[in-house]
């Protein structure tokens, strides 16, 4: 309650549809980031249309392919990983450094508002940019579905938790947009080498490939692996992705300022 006038007048805090209006502000603050919105969806459909024509020829395991297997888990985790961990941090990082954070923390509409917001936005980019993917594989290249459809829809939401708590720690420590974008990238790219984006985990020192099956990239792409071919997903990347995101959520929380 807050006085005015002589008067109690209640201070309501922001419901849904307040909630609404901020997401619509952030997916045009996403639609008019160009390089934020295409690369990427377009960078992991890029791979996929450059390795599927050979995969779809290797039978792996259960009647699903190299396609099943290993291209289309590297795919999926690129476009979460990209919107989780490159995309996100640099929005807060631009909200923080432009005050708008600082200035929300003082009304009724708390900056956990604005995490709430670009999660959402996240999210449907991220569907839609899974969602194209698997057109194109389904389709164009005639790929199987994952053999386990509920442990792979759940490896999924578990691997964009992972991306996330992993991007709020960028986001806590980068000062500014570009070296949001910038920490972002060689995170990213770190995860991906490690975990396989660019080429099997076989072909790397057996300490790196180890370090890479644990860190969020490397975990999805095995766990996804497992649900598409129809076996069972082990406990490692499981524990790997859930880590990631304890681990995230502790060091953003501590690091994490709104100015």
């Amino acid at each position: 309650m807050t006085e005015a006038h002589g008067t109690l007048v209640a201070a309501h805090r922001p419901g849904v549809r307040s909630l609404l209006t901020l997401v619509g502000c952030e997916a045009k603050m996403v639609m008019r980031d160009t390089a934020g919105l295409v690369v990427p969806l377009g960078l992991p459909l890029l791979i996929l249309l450059t390795s599927a024509s050979s995969a779809t020829d290797q039978v792996v395991v259960n009647g699903r392919t190299a396609l099943d297997v290993f291209v289309l888990p590297i795919v999926l985790t690129m476009v979460v990983a990209m919107i989780g961990i490159v995309n996100m941090p640099s929005f807060l990082a631009y909200y923080r450094r432009s005050g708008i954070l600082r200035r929300l923390a003082v009304t009724p509409a708390s900056p956990a508002m604005v995490l709430t917001a670009q999660a959402i936005v996240g999210l449907v980019q991220t569907i839609i940019g899974i969602t194209g993917a698997l057109v194109v594989a389904y389709v164009v290249f005639g790929a199987n579905p994952p053999a386990h459809v509920a442990t792979a829809l759940g490896v999924l939401g578990l691997t964009m938790a992972a991306m996330y708590a992993t991007g709020m720690i960028v986001a806590a420590v980068a000062p500014t947009p570009n070296s949001a974008v910038a920490i972002g990238l060689v995170i990213f790219f770190i995860v991906g080498a490690l975990g396989g984006m660019f080429g099997g985990r076989d072909a790397l020192p057996d300490p790196l490939a180890e370090i890479g099956g644990w860190l969020p990239f490397g975990a999805a792409v095995e766990a996804l692996g497992a649900a598409s071919a129809g076996t069972s997903v082990e406990v490692a990347p499981l524990l790997g992705l859930g880590g990631t995101v304890v681990v995230g959520a502790v060091v953003a929380g501590l690091l994490f300022r709104w100015e």
